[in-house]
């Protein structure tokens, strides 16, 4: 697939099949999260798939949000990742005090964007989740304390029946500047 067309045809799926994802196409997403690019190639994360149903399950139920109405699609999809920050390199750290951007953070959204675009190559769908109880996730997975789960993103094949979602973005025009901020 060339990039662009991954680029255009990347959504948030929320309707998985029945189909389960096998360990070599998970190797495939994990080498993509592996070249990644990172701030001062800190390369600050481990990543975790979780395929064990139960596993599923109960990240799931941390994802749910504080009335059990968010994200009730997850425990319908085969493997969830998540993505646990690393503490990152000296020049990394430095870096994030230095100037007060989370380095290790944007690096990890980064990864996980290769992981998206390299799962929509293959034919999966995935979605990112930001919304769950990190401290619920951390003891399913056993997290060690001194770490914490950056994000989750589930990962599977899409149900075909659903029709995709519309992709609504802004105007290029009402993100884009020349030269300077005001225009």
């Amino acid at each position: 697939m060339e990039l662009i067309t991954a680029i255009e045809e990347r959504r948030s799926v929320r309707s998985y099949s029945s189909q389960t994802v096998d360990r070599q196409t998970l190797d495939k997403l994990a080498e993509a999260v592996r070249l990644a690019p990172s701030a001062c190639n800190a390369q600050p994360w481990t990543l975790v798939f979780v395929t064990d149903p139960q596993l599923r399950e109960r990240l799931s139920t941390a994802a749910r949000g504080p009335a059990g109405t968010f994200n009730t699609f997850i425990s319908k999809a085969p493997v969830i990742a998540a993505f646990v920050v690393e503490p990152a390199n000296t020049t990394s750290f430095l870096g994030t005090l230095v100037t007060g951007r989370k380095f290790p953070l944007i690096d990890l959204g980064i990864a996980a964007e290769h992981l998206c675009l390299r799962a929509c190559d293959l034919g999966l769908g995935t979605c990112m989740l930001g919304w769950f109880d990190t401290a619920a996730v951390k003891r399913a997975i056993k997290v060690p304390r001194s770490k914490t789960v950056g994000l989750l993103v589930t990962i599977g094949y899409p149900d075909l029946s659903v029709p995709k979602r519309e992709k609504i973005r802004k105007s290029i025009e009402d993100i884009r500047r020349w030269d300077r901020y005001e225009g």
